[in-house]
């Protein structure tokens, strides 16, 4: 029987469909960028396909721009503090969703995912009104708090995915020697949803550096964000450097996934090696 399906298995030939559909998708997502990389390193004075002179024009342009660099700096200081702001507030919320068990629980944790829930236009909009009365338009504190919501639910998702294996039993020990509920939580299960924390720190991070919609509604001026900048260049006049700063933000996405991978792996490897 080996080499055959049986009545009630799938073969590949009738999964035939969804493989063709799955290539297709991930041609979809992949071909942009396969188009943009090769346009960054174009010195042309347009966007063209395929470069025929090709150079670093484009780079040079980029780091040579003060409001080009500005901007970025604005982007990776607001990305940091969202991301440690989203990230202290999404863990404490997680745990404590789990520890306590209550009617109110679901409730808590479904408001607590509206932002990814609720189309982003109408979030942006409402964060625009509410910023008007308490004047933080155009402001980075107004952009650290809009960007900490927007990242919230993926730090939500991904440290519970950690507290859903790690071994609950080790803190219940810290704290029956006398430690309190906070130094067993820092000391003893941080530690065992480390590669969690990880993972939602990097989630949380895209998730604010990569924001445009939000960022077109609050952010103007000195706190412009480098994917607003982006968004108003191609709207007025496509220049070619927009190529150059998005295969720079495909790279940072890929390496930060590598490196991701890495420690997820690494970690494996280690609790096998301990076994």
């Amino acid at each position: 029987m080996l080499g055959y399906a049986t009545d009630t298995q799938i073969t590949h030939a009738q999964r035939l469909w969804l493989y063709v559909f799955c290539a297709l998708v991930m041609l979809f997502l992949i071909v942009p960028c396969a188009i943009v990389i090769p346009m960054s390193f174009s010195n042309a004075s347009y966007l063209e396909f395929p470069p025929h002179v090709w150079g670093v024009r484009w780079y040079e342009a980029y780091f040579e721009s003060s409001e080009w660099l500005s901007a970025t700096a604005v982007s990776l200081k607001l990305a940091t503090c969202a991301t440690a702001v989203s990230l202290t507030l999404g863990t404490a919320a997680a745990y404590s969703l789990r520890a306590i068990e209550s009617k109110w629980t679901r409730m808590l944790r479904t408001t607590l995912m509206l932002p990814m829930m609720v189309p982003l236009i109408l979030v942006a909009i409402g964060t625009f009104f509410v910023y008007i009365r308490v004047d933080l338009n155009n402001t980075l504190l107004g952009l650290i708090i809009a960007h900490s919501m927007l990242a919230l639910p993926f730090v939500l998702i991904s440290v519970n995915s950690g507290l859903e294996t790690y071994d609950a039993n080790q803190e219940l020990v810290a704290r029956s020697l006398g430690a309190s509920r906070l130094k067993a939580f820092i000391s003893v299960t941080l530690p065992q949803i480390k590669l969690s924390l990880y993972a939602a720190a990097f989630f949380a991070f895209m998730t604010s550096f990569d924001e445009v919609v939000v960022a077109l509604f609050v952010s103007g001026g000195e706190n412009a964000t480098l994917t607003r900048l982006m968004f108003e260049n191609i709207r007025d006049q496509l220049d070619p450097t927009i190529a150059a700063i998005s295969t720079l933000l495909i790279s940072v996405s890929i390496i930060s996934l590598v490196a991701l991978q890495w420690l997820s792996g690494r970690r494996r490897r280690r609790v096998v090696a301990t076994r």
